[in-house]
């Protein structure tokens, strides 16, 4: 039994591994692995980090229509229905979670929600620790994470500085749409460190 899971981590994993590709779950281990990492240099509860990150993409495969009927039915924000799979597996993901793998714990769904997004003030340590081990896992190999990993080494706040301010340029760069949290993360997140 976890703290925050009614079962094994190795009941989890499999619960999670059931309805994901091979390849997003190793994804999802990796994260775990680094989120684990990162929560013991931060003085973060590294079973909460283990969890949250072996939860954290759990519905990244599902159905456009899986994540419309939530939306729906828990009567979240509309405008989320402009957005995709890449807001949606985060915030309304965190709402699967919590009714089919009873993971009540409000810090590791707020993890979830905020792992693709960011936060601002609002964002826990555990927040930080996901978005910086989503972000830097083993498996990513992306211009500047050799620099985003040393920087997180030093800060993890400076690291999630760097991901957000890099992850809106990108976004700037390609012309798309830039979901409306991202840009609050951003703007709280430019003048810190």
């Amino acid at each position: 039994m976890t703290k925050y899971f009614d079962g094994s981590i190795a009941q989890l994993e499999e619960k999670v591994a059931s309805g994901l590709s091979d390849y997003r779950f190793q994804h999802i281990l990796r994260v775990r692995d680094y989120a684990i990492k990162l929560a013991t240099e931060n003085g973060v509860d590294a079973d909460k980090a283990e969890v949250a990150a072996l939860v954290h993409d759990y519905a990244k495969e599902r159905p456009d229509a899986d994540f419309l009927s939530v939306i729906r039915a828990m009567n979240m924000d509309p405008d989320l229905t402009h957005w995709g799979n890449y807001i949606w597996h985060g915030i309304v993901g965190a709402e699967m979670i919590k009714s089919e793998l009873g993971i009540t714990d409000l810090e590791i769904l707020d993890a979830v929600r905020e792992h693709t997004t960011g936060g601002a003030s609002e964002m826990t340590k555990l927040s930080q620790v996901l978005f910086m081990a989503d972000y830097l896992e083993v498996g990513r190999d992306f211009p500047g994470v050799k620099v985003a990993r040393e920087l997180t080494n030093q800060s993890l706040s400076a690291g999630v500085r760097y991901q957000i301010v890099h992850t809106v340029q990108r976004l700037v760069q390609k012309e798309t749409r830039i979901y409306p949290k991202s840009i609050t993360t951003y703007n709280y997140w430019l003048d810190k460190v």
